[in-house]
């Protein structure tokens, strides 16, 4: 048609993410509609959405309007319906295949070692500081951020990290958290470059260091053959093997998890849980109970540090490297909220997830620390019955319950 350029409105969008049959539709329909380029990226943006749901189609959901601006109003209108009712994953399958192979490649550089990235003044936050020894995870869940940050098929292991730990510049009188599962999945890797083993002398190193190594692997045989000091915690991210199944494809299984965290219990040192994200389906009440009864029964509280819960929350360049990618998933399937510049559930929902998780774990309050990652100040009082006034007093409150747990292994 003259006058329409239809290579010029499909540059920068997702069309090329888009089945065969989706681009030649969508095609067609801008031809006739002549769709702004504006207009025509949020179709595909919406059209790829729906393509990774395993929902209806945008060719489904299509009714044609003599106006432009009524079709676009009544197809926002079907999929705002789709993206916010409770998404349901049952008889929804996902990719199992990789896209390629892992590559592996080792770099001499400075370990990253500062506070949490993601921390924000409007959220309440623990002022954790986070080291970086491994750069890009294997697991490729859905949601994660690490995704929009480095190369997927790359892992990259620094090398030498034993003596670039052991002369970071810590003040032996105070007292720091730190976890390394920004970057990278903790334990996946094991002693690869001699983490592990690096990881264990800084922390024997500097007792007043508390260690947290956070996973959803099952990956803890070298800490098990060796001894390590009380300061490492061990902490496992959980949720039911539906979302373990259907987002976070390549994860050890709820059971592997579990188990893996009864040795490390068992062998007497410190391990806790993260419910980040909870994530709101179809069943989430009766899945997320079950998980909760069974860590009461399995796990003796005094061997627990901290229970956490925390939800989905996107920032645009993850939505826009889910949609480049277009894997099956469901996890954009919400309904969306601005949350302190980013994106997440409403309220309502978060404190429905939270109060869930905290109310099943009732035996274990007063016995370990609970405390929502990153979520909104109001959140707390409402889950909790208390809240901590700022960052400072809530990362203090943390450091020294976590204290007393180690100083009842010594």
């Amino acid at each position: 048609m003259k006058g329409y350029d239809f290579e010029a409105k499909r540059a920068r969008t997702h069309f090329g993410s888009l089945t065969p049959e989706t681009q030649k539709f969508l095609e067609e329909k801008a031809l006739r509609y002549r769709f702004s380029h504006s207009q025509f990226k949020e179709l595909c943006d919406m059209a790829v959405d729906l393509q990774m749901w395993g929902e209806e189609t945008i060719r489904e959901i299509w009714e044609d309007r003599r106006e432009r601006r009524e079709l676009l109003s009544r197809i926002r209108e079907r999929y705002r319906e789709i993206r916010e009712r409770p998404k349901s994953y049952r008889n929804f399958q996902i990719e199992r295949e990789r896209g390629e192979r892992i590559r592996f490649r080792e770099e001499e550089k400075k370990v990253g070692f500062g506070l949490c990235p993601v921390a924000s003044p409007k959220t309440r936050c623990c002022n954790l500081w986070t080291l970086d020894l491994v750069e890009s995870c294997g697991f490729d869940c859905s949601y994660c951020s690490i995704q929009s940050f480095y190369n997927q098929e790359t892992v990259t292991f620094n090398r030498g990290v034993k003596e670039k730990l052991l002369s970071l510049p810590i003040d032996r009188r105070e007292i720091y958290h730190i976890g390394t599962g920004q970057s990278s999945d903790s334990l996946m890797w094991g002693n690869r470059e001699g983490i592990l083993e690096a990881l264990i002398s800084f922390a024997r190193t500097y007792p007043n260091v508390i260690l947290e190594l956070k996973t959803k692997s099952d990956n803890v045989g070298y800490l098990l053959d060796h001894d390590y000091p009380p300061n490492i915690i061990t902490t496992w991210s959980l949720n039911p093997q539906t979302i373990i199944e259907k987002e976070e494809r390549f994860t050890a299984s709820l059971e592997r998890r579990l188990d893996a965290a009864q040795k490390i219990h068992d062998k007497g040192r410190l391990i806790g849980f993260h419910f980040h994200p909870m994530i709101h389906y179809q069943g989430w009440q009766e899945e997320y109970g079950a998980l909760f009864q069974e860590l009461l029964e399995r796990f003796d509280p005094r061997l627990v540090a901290m229970v956490s819960f925390g939800t989905l929350t996107f920032i645009k360049p993850v939505i826009k490297r889910l949609r480049q990618r277009a894997i099956r998933s469901k996890v954009l399937q919400m309904p969306f909220v601005e949350s302190n510049g980013k994106l997440s559930y409403p309220l309502q929902i978060k404190e429905e997830l939270f109060s869930l998780g905290y109310n099943s774990l009732k035996p274990w309050h007063g016995k370990l620390f609970f405390y929502l990652c990153m979520e909104d100040h109001s959140l707390w009082k409402r889950v909790f019955g208390y809240d901590y006034p700022t960052n400072e007093s809530f990362e203090l409150a943390m450091k020294y319950s976590y204290l007393a747990k180690i100083k009842g292994l010594l």
